[in-house]
């Protein structure tokens, strides 16, 4: 203390020795990241562990194979029968991975070695590198970006013990410790020749490989129900496939977007996306053939939207606060973020509730996710709508219409910005959630959406049941 005042001290210096030896069989590389504490700590623990270890990538090794693709120029497409779903790096982590982009089939690149194969565990390797997924039934002959590592393991349960080993904490910290380069990190598939892990025993593997297989079995389940409840509404909005909506312009002939608005339905807002004529025309089929639109602020369909005020974080240690996520995240099954808050700090109104909506505001704006049972009391932070449903009669109905890309036009739409792109929430109110005229159909929708939701649940318990055993070997030494 000063005068009264707190000081900030810096972090004390961290420092180990490094032996040459060590040098030489790292590429001979010097920056500090490459020998860290953490790694260090991480390697001795499953080299000293009960079961012993093996490299990752050897002659004893678990790899059988593991490659990424060559780089090759996309040619990208507007959506349509022809188009061939183009899927990056970033969605492998999602609990239901959707196409980024479309390319072109001309494309100059044999597609077929894009394809990702059931069985195959895929790996981000830049950015964020590390983050894994096994490819399901989903997933299966997905086209996917070539910067991708593609695993495939030695023995039947090698797969996913790898990968319950790399949901670890000492697993994160020795794949990223084989990054290389100052702003975007990469890893190269040799890199795994230098990982270490826990030699288990055939039964042990077993075990873990089949809990982190039925967890994705469960996944797709899920998706299945998903895909199923959505295919429903299309039918009972007959709704067009979404490429057709196409704007209608008052000149076509000057090569940009121009459309004839009254005055009166300005809403003072002179940005050409908002009027875009593909809006009138979604309207009007929801019109025809919906028993009516309500927006999504009624209290028939909600309890509540809430956006939570910008305020404090205060971040403590997992064991001392409450799950800390952000709208990146909130596509994902069980969410990266390490970040935790203190309970002293938050309000009511931070907390997620299970089967409630969320949407992101900000930024990328539109992600939509149903609050799973896991992620009940967790904080999201202010750049996420909670819409609270009315009841769950409800709830699964009304996030199967928001993740449609037909909802997704309506809440674009309302987009402002001249930086940052965000909506507000009562912009989110007005949006239009057509209700059916068949009542059964619309409760056989949310039935299904629910279940998928609880299906995500148990997807998790058997995931996190598989972690928790890695973390048993790797700990328990010898």
């Amino acid at each position: 203390m000063v005068n009264g005042n707190s000081i900030l001290l810096p972090d004390p210096l961290k420092y180990t020795s490094v032996l040459l030896s060590e040098v030489y069989s790292n590429n001979i590389r010097l920056e500090a990241d490459a020998y860290n504490l953490e790694a260090k700590a991480a390697k001795n623990r499953v080299e000293h562990c009960k079961y012993g270890y093996v490299y990752l990538w050897g002659k004893d090794g678990l790899v059988e194979d593991a490659f990424v693709c060559d780089r090759f120029k996309r040619v990208y497409v507007e959506k349509s029968k022809e188009a061939i779903p183009f899927y990056l790096p970033s969605v492998i982590m999602d609990v239901y991975p959707k196409p980024s982009k479309y390319i072109s089939d001309r494309t100059n690149v044999d597609i077929d070695t894009l394809r990702v194969k059931k069985g195959m565990l895929l790996m981000s390797v830049s950015g964020t590198v590390g983050r894994c997924s096994i490819v399901g039934d989903y997933l299966n002959d997905a086209v996917f970006s070539h910067d991708l590592l593609r695993l495939y393991g030695k023995g039947p349960f090698d797969t996913g013990y790898i990968y319950a080993f790399f949901c670890t904490p000492t697993g994160q910290q020795l794949v990223q410790n084989n990054n290389y380069g100052a702003v975007i990190q990469h890893i190269e598939p040799e890199h795994l020749r230098n990982i270490v892990i826990p030699n288990a025993p055939e039964s042990i593997k077993e075990k873990i490989h089949n809990l982190v297989m039925e967890s994705y079995d469960l996944r797709d389940q899920s998706n299945s129900l998903m895909d199923e409840a959505e295919q429903i509404l299309f039918q009972e909005l007959q709704l067009p496939p979404i490429e057709e909506l196409k704007p209608k312009y008052f000149d076509g002939n000057v090569g940009l977007r121009n459309y004839s608005i009254k005055l009166s339905r300005t809403d003072w807002r002179l940005d050409c996306s908002y009027h875009s004529t593909a809006y009138d025309v979604l309207i009007g089929i929801l019109k025809t053939s919906a028993a009516k639109i309500v927006p999504c602020g009624s209290p028939e369909i909600s309890e509540a939207i809430v956006l939570p005020t910008r305020f404090k974080r205060t971040y403590v240690g997992s064991s001392f606060g409450l799950k800390f996520i952000g709208g990146k995240q909130i596509n994902e099954l069980n969410p990266s973020s390490e970040k935790y808050l203190a309970h002293s700090s938050l309000d009511s109104e931070l907390k997620f509730v299970a089967n409630s909506v969320l949407i992101t505001r900000s930024g990328t704006i539109g992600k939509v996710a149903l609050v799973p049972q896991h992620w009940e009391n967790w904080i999201g932070s202010d750049h996420i709508f909670r819409i609270i449903p009315a009841d769950n009669d409800i709830a699964g109905y009304l996030y199967c219409w928001l993740n449609t890309d037909y909802a997704q036009q309506l809440i674009k739409r309302n987009t402002f910005g001249a930086v940052i792109d965000e909506i507000d929430a009562g912009q989110l109110a007005k949006i239009e959630i057509p209700l059916l005229k068949n009542e059964s159909k619309q409760k056989e929708i949310n039935g299904k959406v629910l279940k998928a939701n609880e299906l995500r649940y148990q997807a998790y318990l058997k995931e996190r049941e598989a972690v928790l055993i890695m973390n048993e070997i790797i700990n328990d030494k010898k």
